[in-house]
């Protein structure tokens, strides 16, 4: 029997991805849980390690067609119903051999809120730049302890910075956190949720609570647009999130 051209070990076969399109020059960052993985060591050990699924991706619509070469190309069969319906932002392939899912987002994520990612994805760039890793798990409405787990790796080895130099850009998530009241409100509700998580898992408060704080010192002070100030008015009483398909980053 031939062996798979895929790899049974998900974080191995990360890497085999993400290296084969950087060699091609295909725009293909990793993100969800693995894209945490490589960013966090504590990701890999102790109460903060968990298992693995799925791949998820990122890449732009421009690169749709670079991608699905070089996922086929790696032994990955595309889902051509799904890819023929939402293929213009988003693309799912199938490995049979370990029944493994690929997701790749195009452009943007769209999950609970929007977060478009046109101006911080990189060829040279293995995954997503850890504020927007932490942006796809605190926009999670319902968010769940694998989500929980992944933002408290995320905080504990990264400082916060008016940059993304291997840090969470708080001037960033600030920038859009002030022109959307949703994304705001969702983020103040699961500020407490990842705080409870610490102290459920016996972790040290610290650095992770002072990160948080710095995060939302930065999204208060930031000038907010009319309409945000308009939509905080109604509040909770019309729904300010989208209810996500199922398969979003894992």
């Amino acid at each position: 029997m031939n062996e798979p051209p895929t790899l049974q070990d998900i974080i191995a076969e990360a890497r085999r991805l993400t290296t084969a399109a950087q060699r091609a020059g295909t725009l293909l960052n990793l993100t969800g849980g693995l894209g945490v993985y490589f960013h966090s060591p504590s990701a890999r050990e102790g109460p903060l390690r968990r298992d693995y699924r799925d791949l998820d991706f990122v890449s732009l619509a421009a690169h749709r067609q670079t991608v699905q070469r070089l996922l086929e190309d790696a032994g990955y069969a595309p889902d051509l119903p799904f890819n023929t319906l939402q293929g213009h932002r988003r693309l799912r392939f199938w490995d049979a051999y370990h029944q493994r899912e690929i997701d790749v987002f195009l452009d943007q994520i769209r999950m609970c809120h929007l977060i478009d990612l046109r101006g911080r994805l990189h060829a040279a760039d293995v995954c997503l730049a850890p504020a927007d890793l932490l942006l796809t798990k605190m926009q999670i409405v319902e968010i769940n302890q694998k989500d929980l787990v992944d933002i408290l790796a995320l905080l504990a080895d990264h400082p916060t910075a008016d940059g993304d130099a291997d840090t969470i850009n708080r001037g960033y998530i600030a920038g859009l956190a002030a022109q959307d009241w949703g994304l705001y409100r969702t983020l103040q509700l699961n500020t407490p949720r990842v705080l409870a998580a610490l102290a459920h898992l016996a972790l040290p408060a610290e650095p992770a609570r002072t990160r948080l704080d710095e995060v939302w010192q930065a999204i208060e002070a930031h000038p907010k647009t009319l309409a945000w100030r308009l939509r905080a008015r109604i509040g909770d009483r019309v729904r300010w999130y989208e209810v996500p398909e199922e398969g979003g980053p894992a």
